[in-house]
């Protein structure tokens, strides 16, 4: 089915939901009986995982399944929200005290411990703030009285700070500091006494904080911290550090959404003096686990889950969440992710039981799920995020191509595959192919036959000439590509997906991905002239000098397409230890039009450091412009500190000036 025919598959939210589609409940229900089990007891829970592993609906179905419990108080803080314009710190213990105030109606209740709270937050607030201004040249905030101190912070300001504006923004700030002091401003919150130390505000805060939780009638109050992961790493840190005030009170649990791979890295940041040994990652990792006591980690999807999350996600937004097929259909699903081995639950008549009569409706997404659910699946490494947004990008691409009025010419399942092809493969692999295709007259790359013959015959492969009767290009590139190709699992693995594209003409979906690159440009495909170029200028350095006459002749826009098609070659070359033969062509082609330099050092750039033998630092005498020049330098720069040793040594010895001849020499 084309574009134009085929119903649209709809977006997909990316926001948290209590619909779960991955049998994360399970997850949620045991944090759940975790939290009631203990009720007396305080309780800090780590929900770790990849971005987009699905932390933030594990605490939607957390918040869901107290809600109805009364003894149970569950708030939701989000340090992101806060990052940049509010203390992160404050911000938590602030939201803490005014939501347990506000959802349980204290204000009237506890107005004397509601007071006590309030004024234990401002003084916090305003020991951050001297802190901040004065002080961070000490260890954190001095434990003794704040009033001695802001007179001698003035001092200290004075002598210290040299940066005018700044130094009278700090000086400001403590007199404001110095008026609260006082007592020149009338209200009772934010007053600093006398023998004012932050232990002491530490202890006292907490003793408020336990009246407020008696007065409030609660078993537990839960506090849901999300999206710590996305904070700067001194947003998470603060936020960590507030959660430390409490997690250790009576009848609290915090259940922390994050990847700990990055609050390992903010933990880094916080500590940049912690020298990088085995210990230090240690340390780095042992501080969250002091935090978080129990740690739960979302498992990646398999292929299988891949398959049936796929599936449920494209009916879903076929049908509609609320469809009574689709509850069925999400039914069976679940019961297959309670057992993701058996792979005879989730399987194609019982979908189609499940959906009964509105399987004709779905057949369309339930065909494209099981087409690229195993591509997809390696490729995102079972992330959910990853899978939405592929599905999301594939649902615009094919909108946009029926508002261009060429949805005639683009199939639903091939766009699907193509896609993979550039999101998950090498980026060699599908420029190989895609500028093959748009060089083509018919559109088709035949060494697209080729491995997908391989892939689903167990190695027979068709001849290299396409259906339309090309003839395969002379210089073995072709053969080079195709056996390069044999050897990744994941190229096979994405050949196997239906519908094959080797006899397709890939230039109208050229087109409809030219969002991310342009292969296409609206050029023409190559002359039968300019083909036989290409073939002598990429067989190797004599075959390259001996088309140096014809590469003279070309016109601006011959020039162009021969570079575009040889440099497309190169990159992709495998091995590239060896300099490859088509290089030897793009070199001549950036000697005889030096216009050209540019974008051979480009090309120089593109290429994967980790994989380029020397030769890659070598032989670029004809760069002469001097913008071309200062790029190449530049280039070989990175590659002088890069993990290749041997192109590492080339670049650093290719930078070295020219030794200048002695006297007598």
């Amino acid at each position: 089915m084309t574009a134009a025919s085929t119903p649209s598959l709809g977006y997909l939210s990316d926001v948290e939901t209590k619909v779960d589609l991955l049998n994360n409940e399970a997850i949620a229900r045991t944090i759940v009986r975790l939290i009631r089990e203990k009720s007396e007891h305080p309780i800090s829970v780590g929900v770790h995982g990849d971005w987009g592993a699905g932390k933030s609906s594990v605490l939607e179905m957390i918040e869901d399944a107290l809600s109805e419990d009364k003894s149970f108080l569950c708030l939701k803080f989000n340090g992101w929200q806060f990052q940049g314009f509010e203390d992160a710190k404050i911000a938590l213990i602030e939201g803490v005290i005014l939501g347990l105030i506000e959802k349980r109606s204290l204000w009237s209740k506890a107005s004397d411990e509601v007071r006590e709270a309030l004024r234990s937050v401002d003084k916090l607030k305003l020991a951050k703030k001297a802190g901040t201004l004065a002080f961070t040249a000490m260890t954190g905030v001095p434990a003794f009285g704040l009033g001695d101190l802001l007179g001698s912070a003035v001092e200290w300001v004075k002598d210290t700070v040299t940066d005018k504006d700044a130094r009278e923004a700090a000086l400001k700030e403590i007199e404001e500091l110095k008026k609260e002091e006082d007592g020149e401003d009338d209200k009772p919150k934010g007053r600093i006494e006398k023998g004012y130390s932050v232990p002491k505000e530490i202890g006292d805060f907490r003793k408020s904080f336990k009246k407020l939780i008696a007065k409030a009638g609660i078993e537990r109050l839960v506090v849901l911290v999300d999206d710590l992961d996305r904070c700067l790493p001194a947003t998470a840190i603060e936020t960590l550090e507030a959660i430390r005030l409490f997690v250790f009170l009576d009848k609290t649990a915090f259940i922390v959404g994050a990847d700990e791979g990055m609050i390992e890295y903010a933990v880094r940041k916080h500590f940049p003096d912690m020298p990088e040994t085995q210990a230090s990652h240690g340390y780095a990792r042992a501080y969250l686990e002091k935090l978080l006591q129990v740690p739960f980690r979302i498992p990646a999807l398999g292929e299988t889950e891949t398959h049936i999350y796929v599936t449920l996600l494209l009916v879903g937004a076929t049908l509609g969440e609320k469809a009574p097929e689709f509850e069925a259909l999400m039914t069976l699903g679940r019961n297959a992710l309670s057992k993701p081995w058996d792979t005879e639950v989730f399987t194609s008549e019982a979908v189609k039981t499940a959906l009964g009569a509105k399987f004709d409706q779905a057949s369309v997404a339930i065909l494209t799920a099981d087409q690229i659910s195993p591509v997809l699946s390696a490729g995102t490494k079972g992330n959910p995020r990853q899978v939405k947004r592929f599905l999301n990008a594939l649902t615009l691409r094919l909108a946009v191509a029926r508002e261009r009025n060429f949805g005639d010419a683009i199939g639903q399942t091939q766009l699907a595959k193509l896609m993979l092809a550039e999101l998950f493969l090498p980026e060699t692999v599908f420029s190989y192919i895609a500028m093959t295709a748009a060089n083509a007259r018919d559109g088709i790359c035949p060494e697209l036959a080729e491995i997908e013959a391989f892939a689903d015959g167990g190695g027979e492969t068709r001849s290299q000439a396409g259906p339309g009767g090309n003839e395969p290009p002379g210089d073995g590139v072709t053969g080079s590509a195709v056996a390069e190709w044999k050897l990744r699992p994941d190229v096979i693995r994405w050949a196997k997906v239906k519908p094959a594209l080797g006899t397709t003409s890939l230039r109208p979906y050229l087109f409809v991905i030219k969002d991310r690159k342009n292969f296409v440009s609206g050029s023409a495909p190559l002359s039968e002239k300019l083909r036989r170029l290409v073939a002598m200028l990429g067989a190797g350095e004599m075959a390259a000098r001996g088309a140096a006459a014809d590469v003279r002749t070309l016109s601006p826009v011959e020039i162009s397409d021969v570079f575009k098609e040889l440099k497309a070659r190169v990159i992709a070359a495998n091995p590239l230890d060896q300099k490859p033969d088509a290089f030897h062509g793009v070199a001549l082609l950036a000697t005889e039009h030096p216009g050209l330099q540019g974008q051979y050092v480009e090309m120089l750039n593109d290429l994967p450091a980790d994989k380029l033998g020397f030769w890659a630092a070598t032989g670029h005498q004809m760069v002469r412009e001097d913008r071309a020049k200062e790029r190449l330098r530049a280039v070989l720069t990175r590659w002088s500190t890069c993990s290749n040793t041997r192109l590492a040594r080339a670049a650093t010895t290719a930078l070295a000036p020219p030794r200048r001849a002695g006297r007598g020499t």
